[in-house]
């Protein structure tokens, strides 16, 4: 079988915020903005690699989704803990300074050696996903 991740889904509360973080400071290409209903969905992805998406949606958009399932998931975006996404980059330093610079995320861990062998750092972006970063070894 050759199966691939094609696209990974995070929520987003405030779209021009969102694409502050993901294209001007991580350097991400937009690939689609499409709005409908006062809503918008924006699929972004590193450049020069088109089979590799991050799709910014509006949070809980299903009309099954309670009201207090919505409000637990506003809750859980405010504080960090709702999602998330693992990226890697072969220079974390130059990275890490970069989407500080921006000033649109949240710095979370500065570059850091773990104790799992990995070396790391973290941002909140503008709705509250944790974005860690590892460095490529």
């Amino acid at each position: 079988m050759d199966v691939t991740i094609h696209a990974s889904f995070l929520p987003h509360n405030d779209p021009d915020a969102s694409l502050a973080f993901y294209r001007d400071a991580l350097g991400f290409e937009v690939r689609d903005d499409v709005g409908h209903g006062g809503m918008r969905w924006i699929t972004v992805g590193p450049a020069g690699r088109p089979g590799t998406c991050i799709v910014l949606e509006p949070p809980v958009t299903d009309p099954g989704v309670s009201d207090d399932e919505r409000r637990a998931v506003a809750e859980m975006m405010a504080k960090g803990t709702y999602a998330g996404i693992l990226l890697a980059t072969p220079d974390l330093d130059a990275t890490f300074e970069r989407v500080r610079a921006a000033g649109s995320g949240e710095v979370v861990q500065e570059p850091a050696e773990q104790a799992y062998g990995v070396r790391d750092c973290a941002f909140l972006d503008p709705a509250g996903n944790m974005i860690r970063i590892q460095e490529r070894r």
